[in-house]
């Protein structure tokens, strides 16, 4: 099953958790199980059926331009990021 890091900024939903284990195929799957065992965490990530602007989602250490529909291995890792603004 694929492996989710939960960045700091999130880990008031998980109490402290730091990676959980979810079951799913695509990100968008993972983020159902997740939201499952940690309830708040889909409202945080997502913007209704997407993920919010300011997230990027790392997939096995790629940033994944597919985002929901991103494809997952059993031994994926997913990391789920706030974007770097600037100017």
């Amino acid at each position: 099953m694929p492996v989710v890091w939960i960045p700091a900024l999130l880990r008031d939903l998980t109490g402290g958790t730091d990676q959980v284990t979810v079951p799913g195929a695509t990100v968008r799957q993972v983020i159902e199980q997740i939201e499952k065992r940690f309830p708040g965490m889909q409202e945080r990530l997502c913007d209704g059926d997407r993920l919010r602007p300011s997230i990027v989602v790392v997939v096995d250490g790629a940033v994944s331009r597919q985002r929901m529909r991103q494809v997952l291995a059993d031994t994926s890792e997913v990391h789920f990021l706030p974007t770097i603004g600037g100017g």
